[in-house]
């Protein structure tokens, strides 16, 4: 039988508003722009690029494992992957027969998403695995508009803080070496060959590794794609780190955000560039503890 743990509706309620909260401070300000057809070149992002929207980051979960009791529980039983207790389990956990408890559903959420469960191990485990690279300066936002007059121009709100000339140069006189595939897609044409590396969505189980950036924010990806077998509590750290480096990201981009709040990462100076790597390994070493959680969540659930 599974081992459970049980939320008396007090309980699992207090834990339910206090993610709403805690989401709300994020996803209201976005709904807001939306709704007035406005844009934010940092905040948007997490609710624009990845899949996971407001209303449903919104929504809490327990995890595997947790047991919410009360009447107010069957309204879960509505959402996908999740089950009534049977009478035999309710006595076992000394609640009485009849009674309504509400509980993730293992055995349908592995029926319908293995794949996924055992492609997130893969990509979380390799990654820990390798050795972290922190060479990369933020150049990967500079090769998505390399010599971007040729080609349909990212971003067309934002200026480029050294114009298109000076942004051009930046790119060709570093080294560019990206190692994920869902920035180097966004690469313009001409910028592809600079890449030391041409990575592939095949070799993305090969190639992630821990110092990246975006592999870090990806955390985030991971994590909501496997709910509501994971908890939101672990989403939200996820989400929150990826919120965070997304402004470094931007600040050390070509483009010209101190308006924004943003002041610039200058990666085209020594100074600027050491800064981002104090910034990337400090990021590095927090996704690791995050990556691990997510990894052993896992295991707990196959």
């Amino acid at each position: 039988m599974e081992q459970f743990s049980v939320l008396a509706a007090n309980e699992w309620r207090a834990l339910e508003g206090a993610h709403h909260r805690r989401v709300s401070r994020y996803a209201d300000p976005y709904l807001a722009r939306r709704a007035a057809g406005r844009k934010h070149p940092v905040e948007d992002f997490l609710f624009t690029y990845y899949t996971q929207k407001p209303g449903q980051l919104r929504r809490w979960h327990p995890g595997a494992g947790a047991v919410l009791a009360g009447p107010e529980a069957a309204d879960r039983l509505g959402w996908k992957h999740y089950r009534a207790l049977d009478d035999g389990e309710l006595t076992s956990l000394g609640l009485p027969a009849g009674s309504t408890a509400v509980t993730f559903d293992q055995a349908a959420f592995l029926a319908d998403r293995k794949d996924a469960v055992d492609f997130a191990g893969i990509i979380l485990r390799g990654t820990a695995a390798r050795p972290a690279q922190f060479g990369c300066f933020g150049l990967h936002e500079w090769a998505m508009v390399y010599r971007q007059d040729r080609f349909d121009r990212r971003h067309e709100y934002l200026q480029l803080r050294l114009g298109s000339s000076g942004t051009d140069r930046v790119v060709e006189e570093n080294r560019i070496r990206c190692t994920h595939f869902d920035a180097f897609r966004f690469y313009t044409p001409d910028a592809l060959p600079l890449n030391e590396l041409q990575p592939t969505r095949e070799l993305q189980r090969t190639m992630e590794q821990p110092g990246c950036l975006h592999a870090n924010m990806d955390l985030y990806k991971w994590a909501y794609k496997l709910l509501p077998a994971l908890p939101s509590g672990l989403v939200m750290d996820c989400f929150e780190l990826s919120w965070r480096i997304r402004a470094m990201d931007m600040q050390a981009s070509p483009y010209d955000l101190e308006a924004w709040g943003y002041p610039p990462i200058a990666i085209e100076t020594a100074q600027g560039k050491a800064a981002y790597v104090e910034h990337q390994r400090s990021f590095a070493a927090e996704a690791a503890g995050l990556r691990a959680r997510l990894a052993n969540a896992l295991d707990a659930v196959r």
